[in-house]
């Protein structure tokens, strides 16, 4: 490193804890507050939000993070944060509604981009790195100004929902959304995979040539997650769901939405409920708009009285959860990288899963867990019956598990491989 700190400006709508929970926003969060632990100078780009000074929001993320002075660590980097408008639509459109997203993204994009090309001419970054759709603003600065390109462009696009769902009405209605979104990562000289297995959906969606690719893995920080968990709360939990007496305990965790393949759950545990016994419970960690359709779809199978419909819980509660659980299933239609399947992991939880998105570099059959098409009920049904009849590999499962996400997506493992990727830029 040399002897004037790396100075890396992060182009984001959303962090945490400032606009919510997402994964995003916590990709975002990690990725900066980890860069400042090595040292790197942060100049943060999200969208404006409350009526806090974007100095008192800094401090906020600083304070989550525990990096709230100076001394947590001698060699902390800096921490700047500028906040741009984003919603532009409201109250008409909902701002990330699919039509209030088309408009509010890119126009934010832009306005980012504009404060790019200012930062870079005044010779204050070192290296670009966008997430999602902040690629276009910037992407498009650097069409339209040569100069600029001599700062290294580093873009992560995550998901890629927009291409992947099988919606015919989201993908017609999102056919310009991803224009913007190709032509923009397109342009970046290294593009974020976020697995090794969905390196391929960069060239395949975006048009990105293979070798722009960076495999960097999404993350999770492992002393936070186990940090978060506490007798008190397990007990609590115990009691609130009514535990006591279940066996074996299903856990499942996201959005509650037609994607994540829970109609799919519901047919293959009404095809093996005899096998499941008397106590069995699947808890449902979430809320979304397929609930309703989920919970009729229970009663019609006569399973209502083993699903908990948890909903949205906080953190030190869900960690604590995962705690409570035998087994994670998350029957997903497709995904991203999936970073509850890495949380499930961390806590030793055997995992069933669809071999989907970033999933088949987490999970490994009859490793750590099984892997199923996405969408086949019956091959679900089988994985679950195949699971119970090893329940002794159980606790040999977790422990892969764990030393899986430890050796691979623990954040502080994750931020040097991005630091040695905006390294290897500035080198070439």
């Amino acid at each position: 490193m040399p002897n004037t700190p790396l100075r890396v400006l992060m182009l984001a709508r959303a962090v945490f804890p400032l606009h919510g929970f997402g994964g995003i926003e916590r990709h975002v969060f990690h990725l900066c507050t980890h860069l400042l632990r090595l040292g790197v100078d942060v100049f943060l780009v999200v969208g404006a939000t409350g009526t806090a000074t974007d100095a008192e929001h800094a401090r906020t993320i600083l304070e989550a993070a525990n990096l709230a002075t100076s001394t947590a660590l001698p060699g902390l980097g800096r921490l700047t944060l500028r906040s741009i408008r984003y919603d532009r639509t409201t109250p008409w459109l909902r701002s990330n509604g699919i039509a209030g997203r088309q408009i509010n993204y890119p126009l934010f994009s832009l306005a980012e981009g504009r404060l790019a090309a200012q930062m870079v001419r005044g010779d204050l970054v070192d290296v670009v790195h966008t997430q999602g759709l902040c690629a276009f603003g910037w992407a498009w600065q650097r069409r339209q100004h040569a100069g600029l390109r001599r700062v290294p462009f580093i873009a992560n696009p995550h998901g890629l929902e927009e291409y992947r769902t099988p919606d015919w009405r989201k993908r017609l209605a999102y056919t310009s959304f991803r224009a913007l979104y190709s032509w923009a990562h397109r342009a970046a000289p290294r593009v974020i995979a976020t697995d090794d297995c969905t390196q391929d959906d960069l060239p395949r969606y975006l048009g990105v040539k293979q070798r722009q690719v960076a495999v960097i893995p999404s993350a999770i920080d492992v002393a936070e997650c186990l940090a978060l968990v506490s007798a008190d709360r397990r007990a609590a939990l115990r009691q609130r769901f009514g535990l006591a007496d279940t066996d074996p305990i299903l856990l499942s965790v996201s959005r509650v939405e037609r994607n994540k393949g829970y109609h799919v759950m519901l047919d293959a545990l009404a095809r093996i409920a005899p096998t499941l016994g008397p106590h069995w419970r699947w808890l449902l960690v979430g809320t979304g708009k397929a609930l309703t359709a989920l919970q009729a779809q229970a009663a019609a199978l006569g399973l209502a009285s083993h699903i908990t419909w948890a909903g949205n819980l906080d953190d030190a509660d869900l960690h604590s959860l995962y705690e409570e659980a035998d087994l994670f299933v998350h029957p997903t239609l497709y995904e991203g990288s999936s970073l509850v399947t890495l949380e499930a992991m961390l806590h030793r939880l055997p995992v069933i899963a669809s071999a989907a998105g970033g999933i088949p570099d987490k999970v490994f059959t009859n490793t750590n867990g099984i892997l199923v098409p996405p969408g086949d009920a019956t091959a679900l049904a089988t994985a679950l019956r195949d699971a119970l009849a090893q329940r002794s590999a159980w606790p040999a499962w977790g422990e892969r598990s764990v030393a899986i996400v430890r050796t691979t997506f623990d954040w502080p493992i994750v931020a040097r491989r991005t630091l040695a990727a905006y390294e290897e830029l500035l080198g070439s």
